[in-house]
């Protein structure tokens, strides 16, 4: 099985992380799932809760599938106070027996008009064939200076592999309607020692799409198609694989903020 200590746990799970008390849905971010993007930084009350659950047909992280079968369940609980927020996220596999926890921090700043940021920790603790457990540091940096286009750049530090693991984003928010988004977004993704000691470059590439329908005030129903490339770090990992090294799946969230 592959590595299970990656915080990339949910695909686009809170796209209205921080929802206000209108009813204009909220633009979310995609990407790999990192869990530091779980929350958007949006304007609105000094603190928010968020709650939410979801459902994922693969748990799928750094372009690898971590199950042998079946998809994985997310529950998440998040505080933010300000501009910073605490959260922890349990998933469970639905086919297999796996257990995910992950706690921790993050605070988002401004480092201009135009360019966002946010640093954090997490710690992960995973019960499957065996008990594994990790700390993590990761931050994130984004540019808004373009209405149609956002990119930005995700770095993840594990203290357990001593590497770390980069993703490059371009997502386009599209309003199909005053409650419909759709996202589609590609990621390059390029691993150093993070997964593996072997090889250090680029890890996969990733393309989908992300929709967030806002069924109610601070209640919004989030989904995601996706594909993953697998690239040299992957193909080196795995060179007698007979089988595609690519990964499709889908998922559903259900948010709630207040």
């Amino acid at each position: 099985m592959n590595r299970l200590l990656s915080h990339s746990c949910i695909v686009g799970l809170i796209l209205a992380g921080t929802a206000n008390a209108t009813d204009e849905p909220i633009p979310g971010t995609v990407d790999d799932s990192h869990i530091n993007n779980i929350i958007s930084h949006a304007e609105g009350p000094d603190t928010n809760v968020i709650l939410d659950l979801g459902w994922d047909s693969k748990y799928i992280s750094e372009g690898r599938s971590n199950l042998d079968k079946g998809g994985i369940y997310w529950a998440t609980a998040a505080v933010q106070i300000d501009d910073l927020t605490l959260f922890t996220t349990v998933g469970r596999g639905d086919s297999q027996y796996y257990i995910e926890w992950n706690m921790g921090l993050e605070y988002g700043f401004e480092l201009g008009d135009k360019l966002s940021a946010a640093l954090g920790y997490q710690r992960i603790e995973s019960y499957g064939d065996e008990r594994c457990g990790d700390n993590e540091l990761f931050a994130t940096l984004e540019y808004t200076g373009i209405t149609w286009l956002t990119p930005s750049l995700s770095y993840t530090y594990s203290t357990e592999a001593a590497g770390y693991f980069v993703e490059a984003s371009l997502h386009s928010e599209w309003p199909v309607s005053d409650r419909l988004t759709l996202t589609p977004y590609v990621t390059q993704a390029f691993d150093f020692q993070y997964v593996t000691e072997a090889h250090n470059g680029p890890n996969h590439f990733q393309f989908g799409v992300e929709a967030q329908y806002q069924l109610a005030n601070r209640l919004v129903l989030s989904g995601h198609l996706s594909r993953t490339l697998a690239q040299e770090d992957i193909k080196q990992e795995n060179p007698d694989a007979k089988g595609s090294l690519n990964n499709t799946y889908a998922g559903l969230h259900l948010t709630f903020s207040f």
